[in-house]
């Protein structure tokens, strides 16, 4: 039987990174907020942590036996619940950035490339949503062909997470390497070292929230990368990214329980502090019970969340995480949506001022909903689980 309960290992793991994130990451994430600013400093102390190694083996540098896919939900939560931009730097780098090269690469690209993305020195993008190809991912467009021992790719990508940071040693990309049998795109992954002639990382997004991460538009002109950066299987590149996806969206689930839990947290003490008609507004059921409503969408998006990640360690089969991974992402992101909402009718007039951090945190909620797969890719992909046959 899996279970879902947090070891005494989890809880003390908990404590360490939300002491880290207390004291190296909460007193100045307004600060990188407001500029826009991406601390490549905190990173990297992240990574002497150990945050990024947590499902990589020893041999690369990571936690090995002492780590796991739990480990990572409860690191993107501690460090979400006090910076959500910080929070998807870490989700992204692991899973979308490590987990690809870990799941399908080779000894010599896992050799090439693991040892500094798990030490948090360098960082890697994951390349799949483009201008017409967000949800239907199988419409890329980005084509890579083969010529003279080289792929030359030509196409471009959009909302790509730590892609253009200095730290960036290489984004992952999927394109059109030819056509199946059934007239079907084949789309294969390649890797792209950064700095490779051709391939250009645009000036970073304007983003209504996440002003901390680095997201950037990116294009490639005649880039030619070796033969041997196909990552996997040929024309098993969507495939891959959709099994790296399922993990993803477990992840991104923690990361909003994190916000859940500021939300929650700011909110008690706001309410017993705030003073109206001769005494603290928690007294008043208005607003009691909406922090009540705050405790039920948390307990039941963390619940969701690490037995999906239970579910990762324990190697349940891929349709029952699949469909336990697309619940979680779906209810907890909703719940954060709607919490941070709460957190910041709570606070009334100063929930609309930025120097409170629930603004903060309402902004940065609403891309939870979108990334990894929309709430309405998640209600489609728990129906098929049931057995529906949706389009």
């Amino acid at each position: 039987m899996t279970t879902f309960e947090l070891s005494r290992e989890h809880e003390e793991f908990r404590r360490s990174v939300r002491d880290f994130a207390e004291a190296e990451i909460a007193p100045y994430a307004a600060q990188w907020d407001r500029d826009h600013h991406f601390p490549v400093d905190v990173v990297r102390q992240m990574g002497k942590l150990g945050l990024f190694g947590l499902t990589a083996p020893e041999e690369y540098g990571g936690a090995g036996e002492d780590g796991d896919f739990t480990s990572l939900c409860v690191a993107i939560e501690e460090i979400g619940r006090v910076d959500q931009s910080m929070g998807i730097t870490l989700e992204a780098a692991v899973g979308l950035g490590i987990t690809p090269l870990l799941e399908y690469g080779t000894e010599e690209q896992r050799a090439t490339w693991l040892p500094d993305l798990v030490a948090g020195e360098r960082l890697a993008g994951f390349g799949l949503t483009e201008p017409g190809a967000g949800s239907d991912a199988g419409a890329t467009r980005t084509k890579a062909v083969l010529a003279d021992g080289e792929w030359v790719v030509d196409g471009a990508k959009q909302f790509i997470t730590n892609s253009g940071s200095d730290i960036t040693s290489l984004v992952t990309v999927t394109a059109r390497t030819g056509e199946r049998e059934d007239g079907r795109a084949e789309i294969s992954a390649i890797i792209v070292p950064a700095g490779t002639p051709g391939f250009t990382a645009g000036p970073p997004y304007d983003k209504l929230g996440w002003h901390a991460s680095d997201t950037h538009p990116l294009s490639f002109e005649g880039v030619r990368v070796p033969e041997a950066n196909l990552l996997g299987e040929r024309g098993r590149g969507y495939a891959q990214f959709l099994a790296t996806l399922d993990d993803g969206r477990v992840a991104i689930a923690a990361l909003a329980v994190g916000c859940l839990q500021a939300c929650l947290d700011l909110t008690l003490q706001y309410a017993g502090e705030r003073q109206t008609f001769g005494g603290p507004i928690g007294r008043k059921q208005g607003v009691a019970f909406q922090v009540a409503d705050l405790q039920v969408m948390l307990e039941t998006s963390r619940l969701l969340t690490y037995k999906a990640a239970a579910m990762k360690d324990a190697g349940a089969p891929v349709k029952q995480f699949k469909q336990a991974a697309a619940i979680a992402k779906l209810h907890a992101t909703e719940a954060a949506v709607s919490g941070t909402r709460i957190a910041t009718q709570v606070f009334g007039g100063y929930g609309f001022m930025e120097e409170y951090a629930v603004a903060r945190f309402y902004r940065d909620a609403k891309v939870l909903e979108i990334g990894e797969g929309t709430s309405e890719v998640q209600r489609m992909l728990i129906a098929r689980g049931l057995g529906l046959p949706v389009e």
